[in-house]
């Protein structure tokens, strides 16, 4: 299967890794969760456009990128809920007043902007198409890591969980950041290529390719869905059972 960072690898980038022996398989573990990053209306918008008309009124959108992402992410959600696995949401939250935004505001000029729009449609608020359910776990984060200050490693740790199946946006930042603290904590990652997206497609392309040399297995989504059918009835006993 042809990669989709491959068109921006330059042959010595391909025998660098290659000599260094880079893309290895780490292969999944044995209790997964669903980790699904920022799927929301800030990155997705309220309908598909493209990312020049989006960001417009999403400054953080990923355009039509998104959307076409959110097709393979609800069939990974409904691969993930039949076999009861946990499925663990991430996205924004911030004081009214912006204050604890701190370091997000120093890299754009519309860092300020409040993320509920026209039509009280609040960025925050995660993607219908993906709506969590009773069972499923939503995590307010204010920096890129789904770990950094939130209580992810706790709930992990409840469950019982050895490793992560990763979905959502944006792959060069929330994802990554994920992904690295992820491997970190010596828990193994799934990044699902065709369920994360980015407003960058070679930032998407390349960050890709760094995680799947080094810190994470990136595959498909028919990789992804075939693994978790291997999965045994009843690994967990998830929120409010």
């Amino acid at each position: 299967m042809a990669r989709i960072w491959e068109p921006f690898l330059s042959e010595r980038d391909r025998l660098v890794f290659d000599a260094a022996g880079y893309n290895a398989h780490a292969g999944y573990g044995a209790r997964p969760a669903l980790l699904i990053i920022d799927v929301n209306y800030a990155f997705c918008g309220e309908h598909p456009e493209p990312i020049l008309e989006a960001i417009k009124k999403w400054r953080t959108s990923c355009g039509e990128d998104a959307w076409t992402a959110l097709e393979s992410i609800q069939p990974l959600l409904a691969a993930a809920r039949a076999k009861r696995l946990p499925v663990i949401y991430t996205t924004g939250g911030f004081r009214s007043d912006g204050w604890d935004k701190g370091s997000w505001s120093w890299k754009s000029s519309r860092g300020n902007e409040d993320t509920t729009v026209a039509r009280n449609v609040d960025g925050n608020a995660i993607m219908p198409q993906v709506a969590p359910q009773k069972s499923d776990l939503i995590i307010h984060k204010q920096k890129p890591s789904a770990f950094f200050g939130t209580n992810l490693v706790s709930y992990l740790n409840l469950l019982k969980c050895d490793s992560l199946i990763i979905a959502g946006t944006t792959t060069s930042g929330c994802v990554r950041a994920s992904v690295l603290d992820a491997f970190n904590l010596n828990y193994r990652v799934a990044v699902v290529e065709e369920a994360c997206f980015d407003r960058s497609q070679a930032s998407h392309a390349i960050n890709l390719a760094d995680m799947h040399a080094k810190y994470a297995d990136v595959v498909p989504l028919g990789h992804a869905l075939e693994f978790i059918a291997t999965l045994p009835e009843g690994l967990f006993r998830l929120p409010g059972e």
